[in-house]
């Protein structure tokens, strides 16, 4: 077997194609998410109310700002703009998630949460790969 090839180091040339398809599903799965809170004053009052019923502070303000958030690091991801600074604020929501909320359904209900957790943490610490609106303003992480 060739030098490496146990290790599928070859598999290496692929990186960046990898972060791309992680950032277009990670970023389309956020925006999916919050899009019927945009698009509906019912939705997004219904969120409010859920906000309320676990104890943020300020449900009618705070709704509006993590649905603003998330599409907005949903849209970063996509593009691969500003992709590190998404990353951290993709992580801190979804901890304030876990810790407000998700933390109460066991590990299955803290799961997609801490998924996302860790993909910002590793977007921020990775960056986005040479495919990326960053990569063409020296943001690359190579």
């Amino acid at each position: 077997m060739a030098r490496g090839g146990m290790m599928l180091s070859g598999l290496g040339r692929w990186s960046d194609a990898s972060e791309l398809l992680m950032r277009l599903v990670v970023g389309g799965f956020l925006i999916w998410g919050v899009w019927d809170n945009i698009t509906s004053d019912v939705r997004m009052a219904e969120f409010a109310g859920f906000l309320a019923r676990w104890k943020f502070p300020f449900p009618e303000l705070m709704a509006p700002l993590s649905v603003w958030v998330q599409f907005g690091c949903g849209a970063a991801f996509i593009a691969g703009a500003l992709t590190r600074w998404a990353g951290l604020l993709c992580a801190l929501h979804f901890i304030i998630a876990i810790l407000m909320v998700d933390r109460f359904g066991g590990v299955r209900g803290a799961f997609p949460a801490a998924a996302l957790v860790v993909i910002g943490l590793h977007l921020a610490t990775a960056g986005p790969g040479r495919i990326a609106v960053d990569a063409l303003f020296g943001g690359r992480r190579r």
